[in-house]
């Protein structure tokens, strides 16, 4: 395959229109961004890549607004090829305003195909073509204009080697009759990146140390985060910039009632306790509030022996069935996976088990391994 494809440029609405035209019977169409995203909570495109053969379409997001003709190419058409494409989904529900379907993540499928689980574009080019593509542009500024001739063919190999790899990863996935499962992941990948709202309200179950909080603690640590992420969103700045999560477990940990007890928290700045303080203070209050029937469950120790045990069960079902599979025991179950199923046991509440194909291979190992750590 050549590393010399054919590139268009597109800065116009009419020339985006018509390389929809000339894709639109293609069945599969690869898809990439260059973005930008080190001041602002969302990303900010700088390119948007396609191809459905050699021909590489490199479209210009500052020239131009996403028009009709390329959201329906996007939201319905052909399949769409993404390589680790979460951020990108967030491109193009920004610049597009639609979610991109039917889609194919290329690292989901390698990663079912029993290799890393998070393996970066090169090395799945390398690993499928035996071609090396080059790295100068990898930290390149995507906003400078003109691009470079190295950017754009960067950008346009990004897309080009990715419908060939494609054809590789079908083949091999339909030998091991996984094309359902590749189907359903990525179903979850794009369902996953419509609810970002519902997701702030998550947020917070994504610290480790959330079993040293007692239960008032952690709804405020719930309420803080869910605060920080919408507001992050609407102020477009990155979550770090306004606050971040030692900063907001700190908060949980203290419970201050004033300015002052705010001002001890470690690493808080007085820009926020100004800024923010009173809202930051007034979300502390309203957990504290909270009945008792209102709040979160305790956590029990990730130290104690009884955790540790269901545990340790828990990944030897894992590990087997992975190896059975050939796959990282990760892409059956996550560890946050496995800690919520022991939780829920530990504290007699239904099983979180999972579902789809991971729950057919997995289900009936996880729960008989928790009953006989009971016995």
């Amino acid at each position: 395959m050549t590393l010399t494809p054919e590139i268009r440029w597109i800065d116009t609405p009419e020339a985006l229109d018509a390389a929809c035209a000339e894709v639109a019977d293609a069945a599969v169409l690869a898809v990439d961004t260059e973005f930008f995203r080190e001041k602002t909570f969302h990303p900010v495109p700088a390119l948007i890549q396609f191809a459905a053969d050699e021909t590489a379409y490199l479209v210009d997001p500052q020239a131009l607004d996403c028009t009709e003709a390329f959201r329906r190419l996007l939201g319905e058409g052909p399949l769409k090829l993404l390589h680790a494409s979460s951020e990108d989904l967030e491109v193009f529900a920004h610049w597009a305003g639609v979610p991109l379907a039917p889609l194919v993540d290329t690292q989901i499928a390698q990663a079912l195909l029993g290799d890393d689980p998070a393996m970066g574009y090169q090395r799945l080019v390398a690993h499928w073509t035996g071609e090396t593509l080059p790295k100068d542009e990898t930290r390149s500024d995507w906003l400078v204009r003109p691009l470079s001739d190295s950017q754009c063919l960067y950008a346009a190999l990004d897309v080009v080697f990715l419908l060939k790899v494609w054809q590789y990863q079908r083949e091999a996935l339909e030998r091991l009759g996984r094309m359902a499962w590749l189907e359903a992941d990525c179903r979850e990948l794009v369902a996953q990146a419509l609810r970002s709202a519902e997701a702030d309200g998550q947020w917070y179950r994504r610290h480790r140390q959330l079993w040293r909080l007692t239960p008032v603690q952690i709804e405020a640590y719930r309420r803080l985060t869910t605060w920080r992420e919408g507001e992050a969103r609407r102020r477009n700045l990155p979550r770090g910039w306004l606050v971040n999560d030692r900063v907001l477990y700190g908060i949980a940990e203290r419970m201050p009632g004033n300015r002052h007890a705010l001002s001890g928290v470690d690493d808080i700045k007085p820009s926020l306790i100004k800024r923010d303080g009173d809202t930051l203070l007034a979300l502390v209050e309203q957990a504290r509030a909270c009945e008792a029937a209102q709040l979160p469950a305790a956590l029990p120790s990730p130290m104690e022996p009884e955790f540790k045990k269901r545990l340790k069960a828990l990944k030897r079902v894992v590990t087997a069935e992975a190896e059975r599979l050939g796959v990282a025991p990760e892409v059956l179950l996550r560890r946050r996976d496995l800690e919520a199923l022991v939780v829920a046991d530990l504290e007699g509440e239904p099983l979180p088990l999972p579902g789809g194909w991971r729950g057919e291979r997995l289900n009936t190992g996880l729960t008989q391994a928790l009953e006989e750590v009971a016995q």
